[in-house]
């Protein structure tokens, strides 16, 4: 049996500190102590917050600096160094592809992935006066704003959940749109003005999971904390990031590619899958869909990001 004093904790986390990665990382050790016995002593469990090249850098777009990546790069090193056994990411922000020396090693049940509109002047996007300011820092939802209301002016907001709101608060824009599962999981979903359908605002890839990144294994004590993980896995919610991933993965996905995607599981052990890429100017949107077994979540993304490559062409940035 595993011993250790507070000062030896079993397993440390390795998050952002903003509310919403906190609250993610609560979320997780939740599901470790509901399923495992051995981390409900005191101690068992240590969060490490890491401050993040895209926490500080705030005046600029990610597509300009980075890429998305910038949430995760310097708490993906210090879980390839040993100082944290496990990190803790919303998959959105998850880049393409991972660190060679880590895997995904669980996705927690999945929250609702829709977007939201939050707005103090108007009740729907629709219903916004003509040169409304929208603040985002997102290119999908730049590009599906353009598209639905070519009049309306678009500025760079970056920070955390809060930081966001105090400007909409402060008339710096007229609205915002957030991600209802960040929402929720701060206690803010009562600042929800409308929540778009999946078809009016198409996710990110991976919105409303949280996943949790670990070493490949190479040691024992890297082979139990994999097992450990791999017990609060969320089997369907896996199945859906997976697909909606492997689309992105052949779309060769970045900050500056407008790309949409969102998957549903039947009652008949299928997943079925629609993506979306847009254009940088929002006049297209191009989509394809397909269902097949769960078994082939990953090829059933592999193929529709085959047919998005061939319908968008030159509209795809790269």
């Amino acid at each position: 049996m595993n011993t250790y004093t507070k000062k030896t904790p079993l397993i440390k986390l390795g998050t952002r500190g903003s509310r919403l990665a906190l609250a993610q990382a609560d979320e997780f050790k939740k599901y470790l102590v509901e399923t495992i016995d051995v981390f409900r002593e005191p101690g068992a469990v240590e969060t490490v917050v890491i401050n993040t090249a895209g926490d500080k850098i705030l005046d600029r777009p990610l597509s300009e600096v980075g890429g998305k990546g910038l949430f995760m790069k310097d708490i993906e090193k210090a879980l390839v160094a040993g100082h944290i056994d496990v990190a803790v990411h919303s998959m959105k922000d998850v880049e393409t592809f991972l660190n060679p020396k880590t895997t995904i090693g669980c996705i927690l049940p999945r929250e609702e992935i829709n977007d939201a509109l939050i707005s103090n002047s108007s009740e729907s996007l629709k219903d916004l006066p003509y040169g409304s300011i929208i603040g985002t820092s997102s290119v999908r939802r730049v590009g599906l704003i353009k598209n639905y209301r070519p009049d309306l002016k678009t500025v760079l907001f970056r920070g955390n959940i809060n930081t966001r709101l105090q400007k909409l608060d402060n008339r710096e824009v007229d609205a915002t749109i957030l991600a209802v599962a960040g929402l929720r999981r701060v206690g803010l979903v009562n600042r929800i003005t409308q929540k778009f359908t999946l078809e009016e605002i198409p996710p990110a890839i991976g919105q409303g999971a949280i996943g949790v990144q670990c070493r490949l294994p190479k040691c024992k004590v890297d082979e139990e904390i994999l097992n450990w993980i791999s017990k609060v896995n969320h089997r369907e919610s896996a199945v859906r990031v997976e697909s909606e991933r492997a689309m992105l993965g052949v779309l060769d996905g970045s900050c500056q590619t407008p790309i949409a995607g969102f998957s549903k599981l039947t009652q008949e052990e299928n997943i079925t899958l629609k993506g979306f890429v847009i254009s940088p100017d929002g006049t297209k949107i191009y989509s394809e869909s397909d269902t097949s077994s769960q078994g082939d979540a990953a090829k059933l993304g592999q193929e529709i990001g085959q047919r998005l490559l061939v319908k968008a062409g030159s509209d795809l940035i790269r």
